[in-house]
Order: structure tokens, then sequence, then C-alpha cells
């Protein structure tokens, strides 16, 4: 049953609050993009996805790619919310022999492709969903990108091939939240406009606040009536570290776990809601 849009805002919160957590205990991981990207995640498996945690391999199931790899406790957190694995899983965050590692990999139930080398997801993305075509299937792929990787050339050769086959089965994701581990994107290398970019790359492109519930479920609705032969690209506008006061906007919560102090903390501006 889909949820509604408060409850896919409970769901983003405890998300982000498992997702810190994991972090937290295991005093590695990558936070700031893993609270930017919470919302759509959440509303892809608790809203639009069509997946069963009891038969995770099931081939008529949608897939999702994470391209952006090391955001994977965004991903962990929802899949273990779900069952495809035991929730107490989730504190065994890049422990050795724990199938939840640093990035995404096959032997955690749930994780369609291993991801991390940035640029090269959306490749298998679109691979993913040119053999649905292929196969007469009817499921659909979803990516989510990072605004950083997007600088990668490996990127838009993956684009110009979604165009050519008309996949309107695949939907990415970019969380377009402006920092990258070396600054602003902008600094680093700039993106200029990327919705004109994948527009011109032959996709439909819905421009978004990627941390409006309401509106994203809106996004997916609309996308899921269009039958235009075109793949979808939804821009997301979001807020590294969103949910955590001190993390928000710092680049330097890129890939920082937090002290005890700053734990506390999280999980109180996650519950207040900021």
């Amino acid at each position: 049953m889909k949820k509604s849009v408060k409850e896919l805002k409970e769901i983003a919160k405890d998300l982000r609050k498992k997702a810190v957590t994991m972090i937290y205990e295991a005093q590695s991981g990558h936070p700031g993009g893993s609270l930017s990207a919470a919302d759509f995640v959440t509303a892809c498996y608790f809203y639009d996805m069509n997946v069963d945690p009891k038969n995770p391999k099931w081939e008529d199931r949608d897939r999702f790619v994470l391209s952006k790899g090391h955001v994977c406790p965004i991903q962990y957190a929802a899949l273990g919310t779900l069952g495809f694995f035991p929730e107490e899983t989730l504190h065994t965050l890049r422990k050795e022999g724990s199938p939840l590692q640093g990035h995404p990999n096959m032997h955690c139930p749930g994780i369609d492709i291993p991801t991390g080398s940035l640029g090269q997801g959306l490749a298998c993305a679109v691979g993913m969903a040119i053999a649905g075509k292929l196969d007469g299937k009817k499921y659909r792929v979803f990516s989510v990108l990072g605004d950083g990787e997007c600088q990668e050339g490996e990127i838009w050769e993956a684009a110009n091939t979604a165009h050519k086959y008309e996949l309107d089965n695949l939907i990415i994701f970019v969380d377009n939240n402006n920092l990258q581990i070396d600054g602003t994107t902008d600094e680093v290398m700039p993106n200029i406009d990327l919705g004109k970019k994948f527009e011109a790359f032959g996709f439909d492109v819905y421009n978004i606040n990627g941390h409006d519930m309401a509106e994203i479920v809106r996004t997916l609705d609309t996308i899921k009536m269009r039958h235009d032969h075109k793949p979808k690209c939804i821009i997301g506008q979001t807020v590294k570290g969103k949910g955590v006061s001190y993390m928000e906007n710092i680049a330097a919560w890129h890939g920082n776990a937090p002290n005890k102090e700053q734990y506390e903390q999280a999980m109180k501006d996650l519950e207040s809601d900021i």
C-alpha cells in the first residue's frame, strides 16, 4: 500500500536517524549526501517502486541503482526498514563480514548492482533499462546521481544512450546539493544548468525541491503517466546534511562521522525537524 505524504515524511525522518546512527557507530561513512538524498530514496521505496523484500531477486521488480554509492547508509536504512534483512543488521555497517559495506555490494539483499566508482552507475542503470525493453518487461529502473558525479564524462555517454533507445522506463534523480568532497561544484567543475543539459540529451526534466515530499510524489505520479519514449530526469535542489544543524551546507561532512556529542545533537535536530 502506498504511504501518504505525512507517513513518508515520518519515514524519511526515521531513515535519516538510522543512517546517522549507522555512521556514528561505525565511525566511518558519508552523512552529508545520505541526508540530502533521503527524501527521494524514501519516496522511491515506500511510495513508487514495485519490490518484494521476501523475494529480492524477483525478475519483475523495479530496479534501484545508487550511482553515488558512498551514500549507501540511506539505502541500507530503507532496505532494513522494509525487511530485506533484519533491522539489527543496520548496526554492522562497514564491519568485517557484514553485508553492509562502505559501498553497495551484492551480498546485501535488495542491492541490484555494486556501485561507488562515480560515473558508472548511470551506465549500469541504462543497461538494465535496455534489458527490460528487450525482454518485454514492465519494470522501471531508478538511479540516484550526485551533482559532482555529473562532472564525469561517462554520465553523458549513458544519457545519450538512454535517449537513443527511448528508455521511458528509466527515472534518474540528481541530488543537486552543490557540494562535493573538495568544495562547491561551482568551484571544482561548474555543472552550469544540469536540467538544460539533460534536456539536450533528450530527457524529460523536472526541476523540484528535493526535500518537498508532496512535490516529489506529484512528480513521480506525473512521470508514471507519461508515455513519450523519453527517459526521465528529476533535478532535486537539496541541502547536503539536511536536517542536522551543524552539517547543513558544509562540505566537510561529505565523509566524516560525528562524535558522541555531535551524534546526540544530530538526533535532537532530526527529531525536531529543523
